[in-house]
């Protein structure tokens, strides 16, 4: 009886809780990844930022719900960013089911006003959670984690990866939101149905 939306911008709207429901987002990961040594582009987090605000601007949204991973590791040059951004949002609440990735001290997801979940969050019909198990829940499962991807064979021998959303009868994995994550093209069964997609098209496999 509810109604999801899913969007090519790799993330899921519940219209009726006017709530924006993402996973993987990986704050600090591209900045982990320079202060180690490896040359990765500054503007990957701010230009991810600039499309959630862009989809939460689109909807209307009050709320977010992130199913895990909303940092990557500890603070770094980027959790600055991530906070001015949270200034420019005033009003809109945010619930972080805890992901393996999000290892903060709990003073700081306070301090942000983030809500933190763990294992998981029940709000009927749905439960969430960042890795889903098979036996933790007999609701519909809206989960994250595994970075869903697709790998489509095109002409002349090649091939393209496309991040898609796998749906099942009790469960949906969400793609992962930041771009700079990698694919994972083995997840999934034989009852399983993939919504991969591009700028402009979704593909149903």
């Amino acid at each position: 009886g509810e109604t999801l939306i899913l969007t090519n911008q790799r993330a899921l709207y519940w219209p009726s809780h006017k709530t924006l429901i993402l996973s993987d987002l990986h704050i600090g990961k591209a900045g982990h990844f320079r202060k180690h040594g490896i040359a990765i582009p500054k503007d990957i987090l701010e230009a991810d930022l600039n499309r959630l605000q862009m989809v939460m601007e689109f909807f209307s949204t009050t709320s977010l719900m992130v199913v895990g991973d909303l940092f990557h590791a500890g603070t770094n040059c980027e959790f600055g960013i991530f906070k001015n951004w949270m200034n420019e949002i005033e009003g809109i609440t945010i619930d972080l089911i805890k992901g393996n990735h999000d290892r903060l001290k709990l003073s700081v997801y306070e301090d942000l006003g983030i809500l933190l979940y763990k294992p998981v969050k029940h709000v009927p019909p749905f439960t969430f959670v960042h890795d889903k198990q098979p036996s933790e829940t007999n609701a519909f499962c809206i989960s994250g984690h595994t970075h869903p991807g697709v790998s489509l064979k095109l002409k002349g021998k090649q091939r393209i990866k496309l991040p898609c959303y796998q749906l099942t009868k009790d469960s949906l994995i969400l793609p992962a939101f930041s771009r700079f994550t990698g694919l994972n093209t083995r997840t999934g069964g034989e009852d399983t149905i993939c919504y991969a997609f591009t700028d402009t098209d979704f593909i149903k496999l």
